[in-house]
């Protein structure tokens, strides 16, 4: 594995709990079934969202009354293993790192036979609505991150 993120990948990836299934389509591959470079980033945001979503964050960013929202700092995406149409892939999501008002997340796509075919990580920062300066986390929004 060559990503600088990763330091053992038996250990980074045993410590992944939050997962979703995505289905390879096929308007997602090139003309030889190949899983388009760019689709990867795509996965990553739908897991990305599934994991706010279950760590009870995304109803306060989606609520137009709310004060903070988040947004997407950087993103960098390895590709390890080639993926194909109609494979079904397993994508994890982690926080590794949490900041005052940052989060570094990792990602991870495995395939049906267990490989790593996929690897990532990227920053979102929580932002004020309308200051657009960053909003640190509360303890209670560090808790959702850790359990």
């Amino acid at each position: 594995m060559r990503a600088t993120y990763i330091t053992d990948v038996s250990i980074w990836a045993s410590e992944f709990t939050f997962s979703v299934p995505v289905t390879v389509r096929f308007s997602e591959t090139d003309m030889y079934g190949h899983l388009n470079n760019t689709v990867a980033f795509t996965y990553f945001e739908y897991a990305r969202i599934e994991f706010l979503k279950h760590a009870g964050l995304m109803n306060d960013w989606l609520n137009p009354e709310g004060s903070a929202i988040p947004v997407v700092a950087d993103l960098q995406c390895d590709y390890v293993k080639q993926v194909f149409f109609d494979e079904t892939l397993t994508i994890y999501v982690k926080v590794a790192t949490i900041g005052n008002s940052s989060l570094d997340i990792h990602y991870m796509a495995k395939n049906e036979q267990d490989d790593i075919v996929i690897t990532g990580r990227g920053s979102i920062v929580q932002i004020g609505r309308e200051s657009g300066k960053s909003v640190h986390w509360t303890e209670k929004e560090k808790l959702h991150f850790t359990n």
